[in-house]
């Protein structure tokens, strides 16, 4: 009956594949049967059913790695990274040289931000013997987590030669040049691992991110609809195409499409199971209780708490829950009724809830009723700006123009390469007559070694919290800062802020823009398209130099 099944799978009559292996399944239950029932309930689409047949085969041999990694197999194909991750590991304890499981669980562990966990996996290549495609493939990926993208693509390229029909070869050489900058190359990469496997997710997603990076949002928005066609609950797809249409204006359905981050894999947002429903501007507020939590980063609350109190003005007693380093400085904003640290040990009781992150989709904020950037947040207290004042003083600051410095953000950030710079970019500013003070939360070790032989104020280790980040920028003139969350909050406190922007930048900021329509003092500078943070700086230099002169004139 096996047999007779597994003739009829090899033939493509799939329903009775399903009929003759299971008739066999009745009389003896065995693994080999269960893994073809498997591939021919697949082969009919029955995913759900198919899972459950390869479950039930790890269950009567659990100590069969083939068994976990045909389940991870799956598990992948149905987007359920975390399990699949999970399923391949499990695989690997039982069989450290299951080669295509260590190469995928890296691959998932890594897309899942979990890169020591991918780096341990991808580093199984030492073990392998000789040389072939895979273990070049794992040795590139190994090189990708190191940042050391030229020989990874060497290796890559390598890995091609052996195996040129391949996908995922093609795949990760984009991947490499995307991360090299060289997005126009890695295109043709991309379409060719998807001529040699038509449904391949992970090139389609690369390739869109390429055409962004390229400005060709029309394409990148039609790729993403190619995703949607083949799986209907990508979120990443959803979520990246929202923040194309962000960024070039389309507020209406960027905010709709961005509810879709909650479903993007490794992506560090938070997600609620609450019991209250979830507002999104269509209930009435008037004598309610609504919590409103932090849902992503500090800057991201920083720039949307300004709609708390426009809760308030409907009426709604607001409970507001947000990180410790943060909540220092929005315990007293006008229509807060009660303010949370996430540390709290409990939340009060609430009626419903809106993730911060979701406000602007509640208040269907459109470019022209953005509400105003400025007066939102408590202003520092008159003694806290003493402290510093004195401070500053006791370290030196002159009688000059007052310039705070930022140069690098959260180095978790999926961005991070591209919205940070090191230290020594700011070289080019030093020499000018003004006073630069560190803004900067715990610099890396390299800026650390220049940070202290260069001409710049450092009293970060003062800066406790956003509080006291807050007081110092008021006695400042000027923060000069990349895209983090001190943007926002110089931004958000009415200061001159100058922001350094990638040529690709978050959606926030808009194309082609010097100004912000979230933060009135806000100046924008953008790399070009060589994305050479060099002439940003350059320009930089240019304007502030005209400010110091215009402030000795004035």
């Amino acid at each position: 009956m096996h047999l007779a099944g597994q003739l009829c799978l090899e033939a493509g009559q799939f329903d009775h594949a399903v009929e003759w292996i299971s008739r066999a399944l009745r009389q003896q239950p065995k693994t080999d049967y269960l893994t073809n029932l498997g591939i021919a309930l697949l082969k009919q689409g029955r995913r759900e059913d198919a899972l459950a047949t390869f479950d039930k085969a790890v269950q009567l041999e659990p100590d069969n790695p083939g068994l976990w990694k045909n389940l991870g197999d799956l598990l992948l194909d149905m987007e359920r990274l975390e399990e699949a991750a999970l399923t391949y590991q499990h695989a690997l304890k039982l069989n450290p040289c299951l080669w295509e499981a260590a190469h995928r669980a890296g691959f998932l562990l890594h897309r899942l931000g979990r890169t020591e966990e991918a780096f341990a996996c991808f580093n199984l290549h030492e073990k392998m013997p000789a040389d072939s495609s895979l273990k070049l493939q794992m040795r590139a990926l190994a090189m990708y987590i190191l940042d050391r993208f030229e020989e990874g693509l060497q290796d890559i390229k390598r890995a091609y030669a052996l195996d040129p029909t391949n996908a995922g070869t093609c795949s990760y050489a984009g991947a490499l040049l995307r991360q090299l900058k060289r997005d126009a190359e890695a295109l043709p990469w991309f379409d060719r691992a998807i001529s040699l496997q038509p449904n391949f997710l992970a090139a389609f997603h690369n390739k869109a991110l390429a055409l962004a990076q390229l400005h060709r949002f029309d394409e990148a928005i039609a790729i993403y609809d190619q995703i949607k066609a083949i799986s209907s609950t990508d979120g990443t797809a959803d979520f990246d195409a929202s923040l194309i249409r962000l960024l070039t204006g389309n507020f209406e359905a960027g905010w709709a499409g961005r509810e879709a981050r909650s479903r993007v894999p490794g992506l560090a947002v938070a997600s609620f199971e609450f019991s209250q429903p979830r507002w999104l501007g269509k209930e009435p507020l008037d004598g309610k209780t609504i919590l409103v939590p932090e849902d992503e980063g500090m800057g991201d609350t920083i720039q949307f708490a300004r709609y708390v109190p426009m809760l308030a003005a409907r009426g709604a007693r607001v409970i507001l829950c947000v990180n410790d380093p943060i909540y220092p400085l929005l315990a007293g904003m006008s229509g807060v009724s009660q303010c949370l640290p996430k540390s709290a040990p409990a939340l009060p009781t609430f009626d419903m809830y809106c993730p911060v992150g979701s406000l602007p989709l509640a208040f269907e904020t459109r470019l022209e009723t953005i509400p105003p950037g400025v007066g939102y947040l408590p202003q520092p207290s008159k003694a806290r700006v003493q402290i510093w004042e004195d401070r500053l003083s006791g370290s030196g600051a002159a009688n000059k123009l007052r310039v705070g410095l930022v140069w690098s953000g959260n180095p978790k950030h999926p961005n991070d390469r591209n919205r940070s710079i090191p230290i020594e970019m700011y070289r080019a500013l030093l020499d000018l007559d003004a006073t630069f003070i560190s803004l900067q939360k715990e610099p890396r070790p390299d800026d650390k070694s220049v940070l202290e032989q260069a001409d710049i104020i450092d009293i970060g280790a003062h800066l406790t919290d956003f509080t006291e980040t807050a007081a110092l920028i008021t006695c400042l003139d000027l923060v000069i800062t990349v895209d983090t969350s001190v943007a926002h909050l110089s931004g958000a406190l009415g200061r001159p802020t100058w922001i350094l922007l990638p040529y690709l930048p978050d959606w926030r900021w808009l194309l082609n823009r010097t100004d912000s329509p979230w933060y009135p003092t806000v100046r924008l500078f953008r790399q070009d398209e060589t994305r050479d943070y060099g002439r940003v700086v350059d320009r930089v230099r240019s304007e502030l130099a005209g400010m110091i002169a215009a402030s000795k004139s004035g």
